[in-house]
């Protein structure tokens, strides 16, 4: 399977996907940890795939996304953003409304 075709597979079957370095329970850069904490507290059920595992992957990733750099997050296999984007997304609320909107289910704002 091409790299694309298994991105376009994981992000369908999927409703939350990360593309990452390391995986949720041992993320392998900093960035890619600050995600996996944002989605975690959110309480929103994810998958991850580890881009370190495979390079035509990691290549794939940024490819597809037409953005250069990991971690990636798909919700409803549309692309949201990175870590920047993500924070600043949670920061503001706009990541729960999203969850909200796509029908994922996700912690309540405390």
């Amino acid at each position: 399977m091409s790299a694309e075709a298994r991105i376009q597979n994981e992000i369908t079957t999927n409703p939350v996907m990360l593309y990452m370095k390391g995986n949720a329970m041992f993320p392998q850069c900093g960035f890619s940890a600050r995600v996996v904490q944002i989605l975690q507290h959110t309480g929103v059920t994810f998958a991850t795939a580890n881009v370190l595992e495979d390079a035509a992957l990691r290549e794939g990733i940024k490819e597809f996304s037409n953005w250069p750099t990991i971690p990636q997050l798909y919700v409803k296999g549309e692309f949201v953003g990175g870590c920047d984007i993500i924070t600043e997304m949670f920061q503001s609320g706009e990541l729960t409304t999203l969850f909200a909107e796509k029908g994922i289910a996700h912690k309540a704002e405390v």
